[in-house]
């Protein structure tokens, strides 16, 4: 009987090693196999994670270019580490574009960017930036709208406070997410997307990957909120992300599950990690876990009826 639950649990940690899987001690493989709700954020965990532009759309009657957006916005955004921010960056490669040096950037998590470059003030982000900072959105807000549609997520751009432009961008699904995310709902577990992003774009993703219900454009704080939320409604949730804006909420689910690709603190925050960066190790993660518990509660059985 002594030997029961540790050698179950030393056969199970080998065989996740083998799927890619690590776990942080029996108690994380335990729990996984109670889990009722799996929480999936979106940008590099249901998509790629290497977004590109796909649209810049200056405002009518302004003496902004496109080039000129992509040059100021890049410059701006060459501070940040946040995928779109890259993606933005990386679209002047092969352009002819100087990129300038920024002053006073500050990064304003689940929000966007500001900064001066060549001494014009900069704002890029969400609505909710634009908000912050006064500035009506109205002039592109259908444009946006359209693209959001279309799964790509707009990005606004003011210049010394007042509407400058958009730039989109795409990200697009892994090509496993949508068998993995069948795969999850087979087992029987609710699915729900968590994200900042702008709710257009995410309830395209969803629609992409087969996830019925999405809760978008919320602050990291908003994404532990919401599996609080989850929590006191009686379910067991397994967090799944990959960026510094998910480490919060992964280490308020009962089961945090990084992907190994994601940021180190996220990693740090998690009980489960995936070291490849494929949602099935989810579904893996959960169906050994439930394999492993039953498997101890019948060695436990014949050793108690043998003893």
């Amino acid at each position: 009987m002594g030997l029961a639950v540790p050698t179950a649990v030393m056969v199970a940690t080998g065989r996740a090693a083998e799927l890619g899987i690590l776990l942080k001690g029996g108690e994380a493989l335990q729990r996984a196999g109670e889990v009722t709700t799996v929480v999936l954020d979106k940008t590099g965990t249901v998509t790629e994670g290497q977004p590109t532009v796909t649209d810049v759309v200056p405002v009518s009657g302004t003496d902004w270019s496109e080039r000129d957006l992509v040059r100021l916005v890049a410059s701006l955004e060459a501070s940040s580490e946040h995928p779109l921010a890259e993606a933005i960056v990386r679209h002047t490669q092969g352009q002819s574009l100087t990129l300038s040096t920024v002053e006073a950037f500050q990064s304003l998590t689940g929000r966007g960017a500001v900064g001066v470059v060549d001494g014009i003030a900069l704002a890029a982000g969400n609505a909710l930036l634009m908000a912050d900072n006064a500035v009506d959105i109205g002039p592109v807000k259908q444009e946006a709208e359209r693209l959001a549609g279309e799964g790509k997520t707009p990005m606004y751009i003011a210049i010394q406070g007042q509407l400058a432009g958009l730039i989109a961008v795409a990200d697009p699904i892994k090509p496993t997410s949508r068998a993995a995310i069948q795969r999850l709902r087979d087992l029987g577990l609710r699915v729900v997307m968590l994200t900042g992003d702008h709710r257009g774009t995410a309830e395209a993703i969803a629609r992409q990957a087969g996830i019925d219900r999405v809760v978008a454009e919320v602050l990291p704080e908003g994404k532990v909120a919401e599996i609080t939320r989850l929590q006191q409604a009686g379910e067991i949730v397994a967090m799944v992300g990959d960026g510094i804006n998910d480490a919060p909420a992964l280490a308020q689910a009962d089961v945090g599950i990084a992907i190994g690709t994601g940021t180190d603190i996220a990693i740090e925050a998690s009980d489960v990690t995936l070291m490849r960066n494929d949602l099935q190790g989810v579904a893996s993660a959960i169906l050994l876990s439930r394999r492993t518990m039953r498997t101890m509660k019948q060695i436990l059985f014949w050793a108690f009826i043998y003893n």
